[in-house]
C-alpha cells in the first residue's frame, strides 16, 4: 500500500511548525516583526529548503523584501536550531521568499466585492427606473 504523504511533504510540515516557533521566540531582528509561514518546499534530495513567508501588519513590498533578506541573513541559525529539533540526518538549507499571493488575492477579492457592489447599485437603478415606467 502506498504511503498517503511523501517525506518530503512530512519534513516540510515539521520544518513549518519549528521554524514557527523559531522565528517567534528566538531571532530578534526588528525588521522581521511578525512572520506567517505559507509553505515549505523541500527539493526531492531533502538538501534545499523554501519557506514562503508573509509579513503581518506590513503592506509595502519592499519592507517585505527586507524582512526576507533579514531572515536570509538569519538561516544559518535558524537552521542550527532546526537541527537540534529534527532529528534528521542532514538538514537542509534554508532560503526564505516573500510569498505574495495573499497580498495579491486580497486585492483581487476587493476588486470582486467592489464590481458586485457596483452591479447592485447599477441593477438596482434599472428595476426602479422600469417599475415607475411600468405605472
Amino acid at each position: 500500500m502506498a504511503r498517503e504523504f511523501k517525506r518530503t511533504d512530512r519534513l516540510g510540515d515539521a520544518i513549518q511548525r519549528v521554524l514557527a516557533k523559531l522565528i517567534q521566540f528566538e531571532v530578534r531582528d526588528p525588521r522581521i516583526g511578525m512572520v506567517n509561514i505559507n509553505d515549505v518546499v523541500v527539493s526531492r534530495d531533502l538538501a534545499n529548503a523554501r519557506i514562503f513567508v508573509t509579513f503581518v501588519g506590513r503592506d509595502d513590498e519592499a519592507e517585505c523584501q527586507q524582512a526576507a533578506a533579514a531572515l536570509n541573513k538569519a538561516s544559518g541559525f535558524l537552521r542550527s536550531q532546526l537541527s537540534k529539533e529534527l532529528d534528521i540526518r542532514k538538514t537542509p538549507s534554508l532560503q526564505f521568499k516573500y510569498d505574495t499571493t495573499s497580498v495579491r488575492g486580497q486585492k483581487l477579492s476587493a476588486l470582486i466585492d467592489k464590481a458586485v457592489g457596483e452591479d447592485k447599485n447599477n441593477s438596482g437603478d434599472v428595476d426602479t427606473t422600469s417599475d415607475t415606467e411600468s405605472e
